[in-house]
């Protein structure tokens, strides 16, 4: 019989830095032995329009980075750096927005 090996993949963030045009979020990836760095940016203008909020900002990097590492399977690793796309940011928002009730 042949047996599947899992490994698990564990996303570990680590800081940010403020530049003039956008903030990046750096995490460390780590699979099985091996461990990379991953860097995903969120323009400053998204959170200036509302599109994101700071406190969200891990969180979306991290949902990012996830969405990635699925595309490309367990034996696959991502780039460094990424850059959240409007329609990324718009997909977060709708998803973690509450329903309203209606009255009855």
């Amino acid at each position: 019989m042949k047996r599947a090996t899992v490994t698990s993949t564990l996303v570990e963030y680590l800081d940010f830095k403020a530049g003039e045009s956008a903030r990046e979020y750096r995490m460390r990836v780590r699979r099985g032995t091996d461990s990379w760095g991953v860097t995903v940016a969120i323009p400053n203008e998204a959170f200036l329009s509302g599109r994101a909020r700071y406190q969200d900002a891990p969180d979306i990097c991290f949902l990012k980075v996830q969405k990635e590492l699925a595309a490309i399977g367990e034996d696959g690793l991502i780039a460094g750096d990424h850059r959240m796309t409007d329609e990324e940011l718009e997909e977060y928002k709708v998803s973690h927005t509450p329903k309203t009730r209606r009255r009855s």
